[in-house]
């Protein structure tokens, strides 16, 4: 059994559906009823009965809940009891990191965390923002980069980066489209949008969705469950004609000759991206990596 999974149905017993759990891990419906469906394999016993008004614990799964929830206090408290250790600094840093971070934002951080800290090993890990969320809850990750800016006091937040986003679409398409201040965004409307699944970073979609809407496209069906926006994805939808996908400026990826990337007229849409960490942290490495970070966004 995975932490994650004892999480996952934990959260289920204690919210009493499936849906009320999802929200409480940022995780979408489907994933978190195969995690549960998965457990209960793993095990060879039915935890859950689902019916129509949430769902029932069965007598296993009643025995189950309170061994997992000893297991994830036993768990979480020697996390904390190490994190004690580490306070001054030393050991790894682990970092979770989104796709298509700017490459400038880390140097001058990472460069002044190695002069001051030695002894601090960095772990970089390519996570969606939702998967962000339940490393830092489970301990696993020690600070993050998140699209979106979580709620509540169980963590402190940082805005690091603001990007104008712009759009990547066939070359002749960008010629017939593009005006002396960029493609308007409602210019769009016969293409497909190249999108990300919603359980990556649901408050972000919702807003990048609703813009996109608002400008009269049709968005289609929402992307597979699981699938990474890497730029092969967005590079090969977009060379077909028929799609366009958001960018920013600058984009790190180098572009085919029948591809181009263009502003959006107006700047309709601007990603977000905060430097998350839990509020106890006393990690002093770490402290002193968010300090640069935020000297390197008001320079910014």
């Amino acid at each position: 059994m995975e932490m994650r999974e004892l999480r996952a149905f934990v959260a289920v017993v204690e919210e009493g559906g499936l849906s009320a759990a999802a929200r409480r891990l940022h995780v979408s419906q489907p994933a978190l009823s195969q995690t549960i469906s998965g457990l209960e394999r793993h095990l060879g016993v039915k935890l859950l009965v689902r019916g129509s008004s949430g769902v029932k614990v069965t007598e296993a799964g009643t025995a189950l809940v309170g061994e997992a929830r000893a297991v994830l206090a036993r768990h979480d408290q020697a996390l904390r009891v190490m994190a004690g250790y580490a306070g001054p600094g030393g050991g790894a840093l682990r970092v979770g990191i989104p796709l298509e971070l700017p490459s400038g934002l880390l140097d001058p951080a990472l460069a002044e965390l190695a002069e001051a800290y030695p002894e601090t090993r960095v772990q970089a890990r390519h996570l969606s923002t939702s998967d962000q969320l339940t490393a830092l809850r489970a301990g696993e990750l020690d600070v993050g980069f998140l699209r979106e800016r979580p709620s509540g006091p169980e963590f402190d937040a940082l805005l690091v980066v603001r990007e104008r986003l712009g759009v990547l679409i066939a070359a002749e398409q960008a010629a017939e489209l593009a005006g002396p201040d960029g493609v308007p965004l409602d210019a769009l409307g016969s293409l497909q949008w190249v999108g990300f699944p919603r359980s990556g970073s649901p408050a972000w979609f919702d807003e990048l969705t609703a813009v996109l809407r608002g400008h009269g496209l049709d968005l289609g069906p929402e992307a597979p469950e699981g699938q990474a926006l890497i730029a092969d994805v967005k590079l090969a939808a977009v060379a077909s004609g028929r799609a366009f996908a958001l960018a920013p400026a600058g984009w790190q990826q180098p572009l085919p000759d029948h591809v181009t990337w263009s502003p959006l007229a107006g700047h309709p849409l601007v990603r977000r991206t905060w430097v998350v960490w839990p509020a106890d942290s006393r990690r002093r490495d770490l402290g002193r990596f968010i300090a640069a970070l935020d000297r390197s966004a008001e320079s910014g």
